[in-house]
């Protein structure tokens, strides 16, 4: 076979089927592929949505929290999950690959629904309910608990590699495959919010009028669904070698830069340590070129006498151009990382505060039909359901046409048009609540616990911040998966996921600091029990302030940033 049949048969960029051989590029990947992993996403979401909106009211009723310290704890557990997903994708990029580790995750993330959905629903393990409402006893409250951080560690493995593996679907070498990736992350986020449509309100719905046994069963038959039709994929699937440690090639960078802090970098970059052939010695990667910033780190890649023991290079002395380039890249992305912690602190308003503030407001449709506060998120889930579709087919292209990129903003602008909006949907919160309160001083509704104010008047806050995630969470998902080292791109999306974690631990923190500062001298506070004796709004201003400072970094980051340029052959 000609080395040109050889390439139109195969895929370029190193992937290969479950057997190990190259990857045939019209029996596996692409669409008929992830069409497997769409529906895995779609169904582990509804399952984790089903089970985390109306969290936060679960754990107020039935084990007797505060709506303060249910808040935070809410946010602390998804932090969690939000962290966890860094343990995943080391162990996906290092050693087993995106799909078994998503393999073995789903199954533990399994028995965390059903010891959650057994909690809920077995004598001796749900607390026990009457008039005057629930008694858990410690051990109930530590099976709830052991439960949600089991779900947590199994959503570890999942979230980092499951986009990461779709992407992985289309061939980077191929143009026509290229162009399809960047539309797969905008219908991955799509997939997401399919599940989470069902779960925020069908599944609250259940939670709240029919029991919480059933509440949580259905999200668990749901991420068994979810484990069935991942399995059922695999003879399609392309896979991507692990490239050993990305931990172990950052440490043997910085400690071969310090071992050789005094050593001059030459002026001719060529004079760098590299690898002769084409491919990269790292597995499932390209070649990085050179950049001229950061170079202190340049100094491991300088070639010195020490380096050769018995006749190999030693690794902890000297680095190839690649792997300091890799970290190099991984810096760069730092303030981009950081500058969505803000943005995920907003989105995680919607699961605690906007919930509470609803339970306050008129919740009926109708005379007899009463909607749960926590099912208002649905309204978030519409807004991407109509912005992703818009954003694909009328928004890129016509934007294309006056930048003339392929993508039609550039990843980076795309994040800073959500991070924008975001500050629109703390503003509406606000104001709303501004609103509420006048009435209830107005009116004297300070007991009410409904006062006669339609939840509805929520659905501009929800809206908004779905489209803020169009923007902002897809195109972080792009980007970091974009930027990644090759053999790096599990651990840089579980990087991205980290701020939403890093968002809820912000936001219980403010929490924490609001409720602690204003509640000095015998002073009710912020964020009472009852908050129409409260001040809510003045909670949403400070997030709004803290997101157009954050706005205003963020353009000084992106204009700094530079690009990674690659060059070579897989490995």
């Amino acid at each position: 076979m000609s080395a040109m049949e050889y390439s139109d048969i195969y895929t370029k960029d190193g992937t290969t089927n479950f057997h190990k051989k190259p990857a045939n590029k019209k029996k596996t990947g692409r669409w008929k592929a992830c069409r497997f992993i769409l529906g895995n996403e779609a169904c582990e979401r509804l399952a984790y949505y089903g089970m985390s909106t109306n969290l936060v009211n679960y754990l107020t009723e039935r084990l007797n929290e505060s709506p303060a310290s249910a808040s935070k704890n809410v946010n602390n557990w998804s932090g969690t999950c939000y962290i966890m997903p860094l343990l995943g994708a080391f162990l996906a990029d290092a050693y087993c690959g995106r799909y078994w580790t998503i393999a073995i995750f789903s199954i533990i993330y399994c028995f965390g629904m059903i010891l959650l959905t057994l909690s809920a629903s077995v004598k001796g393990l749900k607390p026990l309910c009457d008039a005057s409402g629930c008694q858990p006893t410690h051990g109930q409250i530590a099976a709830c608990y052991a439960a949600l951080y089991l779900i947590a560690l199994g959503t570890g493995g999942i979230k980092p590699c499951v986009s990461s593996f779709g992407a992985d679907q289309f061939d980077e070498t191929d143009d026509h495959e290229r162009k399809k990736k960047s539309s797969f992350f905008n219908w991955f986020y799509f997939s997401i919010n399919v599940g989470a449509l069902i779960a925020s309100s069908a599944l609250v719905y259940i939670q709240t009028h029919v029991g919480w046994g059933w509440g949580f069963g259905v999200p668990a038959v749901a991420m068994a669904i979810a484990v069935v039709s991942f399995f059922f994929g695999t003879p399609l699937y392309r896979f991507v070698k692990p490239g050993g440690s990305p931990i172990t090639r950052i440490f043997q960078v910085v400690v071969a830069a310090f071992r050789k802090i005094h050593v001059k970098v030459p002026a001719d970059k060529h004079l760098l340590y590299e690898t002769a052939d084409e491919e990269s010695n790292i597995k499932g990667s390209r070649k990085l070129e050179h950049t001229d910033d950061l170079g202190f780190f340049d100094k491991a890649a300088v070639p010195a006498e020490m380096d050769n023991i018995k006749g190999s290079i030693n690794p902890w002395r000297l680095s190839t151009i690649t792997q300091v380039e890799e970290l190099k890249a991984l810096i760069r992305l730092l303030p981009i990382w950081a500058s969505g912690i803000v943005f995920a602190t907003v989105y995680s308003q919607m699961s605690t505060m906007f919930v509470l503030q609803g339970d306050l407001m008129d919740q009926h449709i109708g005379p007899n039909f009463k909607i749960p506060a926590a099912s208002l998120s649905i309204f978030d889930t519409l807004s991407v359901l109509f912005w992703t579709p818009v954003y694909d087919f009328l928004i890129v292209p016509y934007v294309r046409k006056f930048t003339g990129n392929e993508r039609g903003f550039t990843q980076l602008q795309r994040m800073g048009i959500g991070l924008v909006v975001s500050i629109f949907s703390m503003i509406s919160a606000g104001i709303l609540e501004v609103i509420r309160l006048k009435m209830v001083r107005r009116h004297n509704y300070y007991d009410l616990k409904n006062m006669p104010m339609s939840i509805f008047w929520q659905v501009p806050q929800y809206f908004l911040i779905g489209c803020a995630e169009i923007f902002t969470f897809i195109g972080q998902l792009e980007f970091f998966y974009d930027q990644a080292p090759d053999a790096m791109r599990s651990l840089c999306s579980a990087l991205s996921l980290t701020t939403v974690a890093l968002g809820n631990y912000l936001s219980s923190l403010l929490v924490t600091i609001v409720t602690s500062i204003t509640t000095k001298n015998g002073k009710l506070g912020w964020i009472p029990d009852n908050l129409n004796r409260g001040r809510l709004d003045y909670f949403y201003w400070l997030l709004a302030s803290l997101s157009f400072l954050n706005f205003l970094v963020y353009l000084y980051i992106a204009k700094w940033y530079k690009y990674k340029k690659v060059t070579g052959r897989f490995s």
